[in-house]
């Protein structure tokens, strides 16, 4: 099966099943950047984000034996949740391994949709995979699977219908697996948008594996955008990148809350840090824009505590 068909499979996997998100449309910012500007809002997708996207689509492959074992998954906070949430809805056991600093409210939140939580101050991959092999248990990757980026890729295909001209869609990068799916679904589709991908200056994995010219893993990642922090990439992601993306370009934390702010006062949706960073790469300048081009920015999530945003806005 094709990239696009992958992705048109996905949809039909999890049609019915998640929310539709809107892709609103933002005249006040966009007069300012001077291009028609749209925002598709994953914070109102099912568990906050676009992760349940993929993990919906990963676990429909499972085989009886494999979702009887369990499945076992590493995340920061979001994909932690969706796999929660979407191995719950088919009545699968699952464990995530997290950070030992992840984020209380998704820690919490990842606990209320039936994850078993192991917080780790050691390894994230090495703890993970311990784990995996000492209970047997599946597992489903957070971006670094076929099935998890034709999933995210449902993105791209709805932004699409909604705008089917669209000039350039920003996309913030994490480990790779939103911009892998968004990037291939668009640029199967209509080649002529430029796809932007927008990492935070503090933890730009991709774009130092691709610079390397070999899959690199951080020492340390700092950012605010914890959803945006892996330490680690994965080949597949990469090669969409390399393929798919047009451009790479890096954002300060002051320049993403900057985001957060305006996405805030004049769109009225909540974005976290990780999303933010799409309309922050689109403000910074960095890729030039021709007046009256049409823009969107992915926001990937809003998976934000009350007193998180408030410390920050």
């Amino acid at each position: 099966m094709g990239e696009l068909a992958e992705i048109q499979s996905a949809r039909e996997v999890i049609a019915g099943t998640l929310v539709r998100t809107p892709l609103l449309s933002a005249p006040q910012l966009g007069t300012a950047l001077g291009c028609d500007l749209h925002f598709k809002c994953e914070m109102l997708q099912r568990t906050g984000s676009f992760k349940i996207r993929g993990v919906l689509n990963k676990l429909s492959t499972l085989t009886a034996d494999e979702r009887q074992r369990g499945v076992i998954g590493v995340s920061s906070g979001n994909h932690a949740q969706a796999l929660a949430y979407g191995a719950s809805l088919m009545g699968i056991e699952s464990t995530i391994v997290m950070p030992a600093d992840s984020v209380a409210s998704k820690v919490a939140a990842t606990r209320a949709y039936g994850g078993q939580v192991e917080l780790t101050a050691e390894n994230l991959l090495e703890t993970y995979e311990a784990r995996r092999v000492e209970r047997g248990l599946t597992p489903v990757h957070p971006f670094n699977d076929k099935a998890i980026i034709a999933g995210a890729g449902t993105t791209g295909l709805e932004l699409l219908e909604d705008l089917p001209d669209v000039d350039y869609v920003f996309v913030s990068i994490g480990g790779g697996g939103l911009i892998s799916g968004v990037a291939t679904a668009i640029k199967l589709s209509r080649p002529a948008t430029k796809i932007i991908g927008v990492e935070p200056a503090g933890s730009a994995v991709v774009s130092r594996s691709i610079e390397a010219g070999q899959l690199v893993e951080l020492e340390h990642s700092d950012t605010i955008a914890d959803g945006l922090k892996p330490p680690f990439t994965g080949d597949l992601t990469v090669d969409r990148v390399r393929r798919f993306v047009d451009e790479v370009i890096l954002v300060s934390d002051a320049e993403i809350i900057d985001a957060m702010r305006l996405i805030f006062e004049q769109v009225k949706v909540v974005a976290e840090p990780s999303a933010a960073a799409s309309f922050a790469g689109l403000r910074s300048g960095q890729v030039k824009i021709p007046a009256g081009a049409s823009v969107a920015c992915v926001l990937s999530g809003g998976n934000i505590s009350a007193a998180r945003l408030q410390e920050l806005l």
